[in-house]
């Protein structure tokens, strides 16, 4: 099954923090591509810095299996649950899947994937025709690209 995974940062070394959550993914799921890595603001009322926010598609047996490896890979990379919405030393998303996933503790596609420019452009320069094939709350997705100028693209 191809699933998206977002991946987000915004403590300490923040590119090196996505470079080794890449990394560390890459053990247990092949990565099939990788998106452009953004600059993004934070998203609710905590205030914190900035944020770094890239995706990847990667090819894994199964959603359950895949998010207990990136909450492995999380607390690995030293992420600690304090707030919610607040800082994160990394933050990894299963955004999209080929096949929708409702069980308790784990909903794909994301559900409030249709609110963030910081996922849905990484998401979409992976799947460039999800945008018109897919929808959230009964919205396309290609409707938020837009809010891609928001974005800053980072070189890395």
């Amino acid at each position: 099954m191809k699933i998206v995974v977002g991946l987000g940062s915004n403590l300490g070394d923040r590119l090196v923090t996505l470079r080794r959550a890449v990394d560390e993914l890459s053990k247990v799921a092949p990565i099939l591509s990788a998106s452009t890595v953004y600059e993004t603001a934070p998203v609710g009322e905590v205030p914190q810095g900035p944020f770094l926010n890239a995706a990847v598609l990667v090819a894994f047996s199964g959603a359950r299996a895949l998010f207990r490896e990136t909450s492995a890979i999380e607390q690995r990379l030293g992420r600690i649950r304090r707030e919610r919405w607040g800082p994160r030393t990394i933050d990894l998303d299963l955004l999209w899947a080929e096949e929708d996933v409702k069980e308790e503790g784990l909903v794909i596609p994301h559900p409030r994937l249709h609110e963030r420019a910081f996922a849905v452009v990484p998401l979409l320069e992976l799947l460039p025709d999800l945008g018109s094939l897919y929808s959230v709350s009964g919205n396309d997705l290609a409707v938020f690209a837009p809010s891609s100028a928001l974005l800053e693209k980072v070189r890395t």
